[in-house]
């Protein structure tokens, strides 16, 4: 039904004429008015809107200069909600952008009571920190012919500072640590009068040491001084740099049964036999070396008994299946010497053949390491010993020294070391190994954890037995691991912890983002440096307290060793003990009601 207005109403009787008169007026007017309708389009940076197809001529004009074509009127209708659903868009577009706008501009606005420290997003927490402005150091802008050098020793602060200046001046420089060539301490004392580090060199001349340069620094001499020298060439009267190979002496003595084992190395019989229902290589039996030793030492049985006993305990010799059990004689009793392991040549502190020296003690040869692993660190880490440049390490002449010391860890006795001793020595190899890992194999190849061993102590030891079978106190793995590190015959089952510390996790770098930074301790205060590791670690970044939602955020490492740290509130009261006054005074509120404590995880 279509509805009418007064004027177009046509009375009967009216002729023919009248009535084409009154519709062509009425088509007038509706074009007339279409032709007077203001169009408002949208920026040209929004989305336009389209007509209806057919509105619109094909034209290059702009907006205001479009022809409108006249339709009939029984499409009025539809043109007029054509217009409609474009100011609704167009209505929609605004309000939207000028919602986005605000709310960037408020997030924008740097006033003390916008600032925005905390966004709340359903299942995630999202904190935002204000950015501390980083302090830009001015490097000195020298270029030098000549050479800065200093001496140092491993673990000394005022070398460590002057090191860390070096760094931030960006000033090449040349370090020569006495703790790494032992030598050289007496050209120190000839060019300075004393053995006191560090000691500074400018060329051939003496500066002085750390409160020498500082004072020069304040004063502006020391950048003068730089500049003096920057084009004179470094003269042959200047401290050298160290040399591959130079001042390399380790001293060493021969073992006193380095002749009776490498006259029985020409003389036992040595074979391939089948023994338990398996191949042995390069095996004898206890008869075979008795008889070897009566013959060619020319002494009776018993007495060739006593000398392969002596053979087995200095790790010479070993059972083929590494029982734990002592040398005797008879043809039931299978032997190797310690080169014939075939799991000998995977291991990566065996170079060709074994050490026959007279092995050192354990606990010296491991403070010898450890002298040489500060060293590198210090040299090639960050201030914060959490990035290391293990490019440059496997290229120095510290990793070349290292390499060759930890040799004389093929036969020391591990077994004679008191508990803290055993703590410090097996926390400080694993550490010296990680860094030999990565920067001889890398990261990719392999399974590093059961792949990188030593042989230590006639044994084999890798990264997993020493963290998981001796720190450990020879605890599995991972919850899925059907059998523990060490067997039960297995003589280093001797070695493990007597008791449990969770604490060794503080000590332990394994190059992960939770990873405590690298470090090494001491057996005399173990105790202590692990307590502090954990309190390092714990003000670091180990844990967050939110009170308002009673959320703990813990380090991922606590989770990947829950079973040593315990569960739920038994962590927390564990971690208690480690934490600063502010955290504990917040942890303690939140464990001094029964109420829900949620633990969750950090990913880093």
């Amino acid at each position: 039904m279509v509805s009418r207005r007064e004027n177009d109403f046509i009375a009967p009787g009216d002729d023919v004429e009248r009535a084409v008169e009154a519709v062509a007026m009425r088509e007038k007017n509706t074009n007339q008015k279409l032709n007077d309708d203001k169009i408002m389009w949208p920026p040209s940076h929004f989305p336009q809107p389209e007509a209806p197809a057919g509105l619109y001529r094909k034209s290059n004009k702009s907006h205001g200069q479009r022809n409108i074509i006249s339709r009939s009127l029984s499409h009025e209708s539809s043109t007029t909600a054509a217009f409609n659903d474009v100011s609704l868009l167009g209505k929609y577009i605004k309000e939207k952008g000028g919602a986005m706008i605000k709310r960037f501009s408020s997030m924008n606005d740097r006033g003390p009571s916008s600032t925005v420290t905390e966004i709340d997003i359903p299942d995630t927490k999202v904190i935002v920190r204000t950015r501390i402005p980083e302090v830009k150091t001015e490097k000195l802008d020298i270029e030098f012919k000549g050479q800065i050098s200093f001496f140092s020793r491993s673990s000394c602060r005022d070398c460590g500072a002057l090191r860390s200046f070096f760094r931030e001046k960006g000033l090449k420089y040349v370090e020569i640590n006495l703790d790494v060539f032992p030598n050289r301490a007496k050209e120190l004392k000839e060019r300075s009068g004393s053995c006191y580090v560090p000691q500074i060199f400018l060329n051939e001349k003496l500066l002085g040491g750390l409160v020498v340069m500082n004072s020069l620094r304040n004063s502006g001499e020391l950048e003068k001084r730089l500049q003096d020298i920057a084009g004179v060439k470094c003269p042959e009267t200047a401290p050298k740099p160290p040399l591959y190979g130079y001042d390399d002496d380790n001293p060493q003595t021969k073992d006193n049964m380095l002749p009776i084992i490498s006259l029985l190395r020409r003389r036992i019989p040595i074979q391939d036999r089948f023994i338990k229902m398996k191949r042995v290589k390069n095996c004898f039996s206890g008869a075979d070396l008795v008889e070897a030793v009566v013959k060619e030492l020319n002494c009776d049985r018993s007495k060739a008994v006593e000398i392969g006993k002596e053979l087995e305990s200095k790790h010479f010799i070993h059972h083929i299946f590494r029982e734990n059990v002592v040398f005797e004689d008879g043809k039931r009793h299978h032997y190797r010497l310690l080169e014939h392991d075939p799991l000998i040549p995977k291991m990566y502190n065996f170079h060709g053949s074994t050490n026959d020296n007279e092995p050192k003690s354990a606990v010296i040869v491991v403070q010898q390491l450890t002298k040489l692993m500060i060293a590198i660190v210090e040299a090639y880490a960050s201030d914060d010993r959490r990035n290391l440049d293990y490019y440059r390490i496997s290229m120095s002449e510290e990793f070349r020294r290292y390499e060759n010391m930890v040799q004389d860890l093929q036969r020391v006795d591990v077994f004679s070391m008191s508990t803290d001793e055993n703590l410090a020595f097996f926390l400080n190899l694993y550490n010296a190994m990680f860094i030999h890992a990565i920067s001889k194999v890398g990261r990719t190849k392999g399974n590093l954890n059961n792949d990188f061993c030593y042989i230590i102590g006639g044994y084999p030891f890798s990264l997993s037995i020493i963290k998981n079978g001796i720190l450990r106190s020879n605890r599995k793995p991972t919850v899925y691991s059907l059998a523990k590190p060490i067997g039960p015959f297995d003589k280093r089952l001797e070695l493990t912890q007597p008791k449990h510390n969770p604490l060794i996790h503080f000590g332990l770098c394994n190059g992960s983002r939770s990873s405590p930074p690298i470090r090494f301790f001491s057996a005399q205060g173990i105790q202590v440096e692990l307590r502090q590791a954990a309190r390092e670690f714990f003000k670091a970044g180990g844990i967050h307290i939110d009170l308002e939602k009673r959320t703990v955020y813990l380090a991922k490492l606590i989770n990947w060793y829950s079973v040593d740290f315990g569960q739920d509130k038994e962590i927390l009261n564990w971690i208690l003990n480690f934490l600063s006054p502010t955290e504990a005074g917040l942890l303690t509120h939140l464990l001094s009601d029964d109420n829900t404590i949620n633990i969750v995880f950090q990913n880093s």
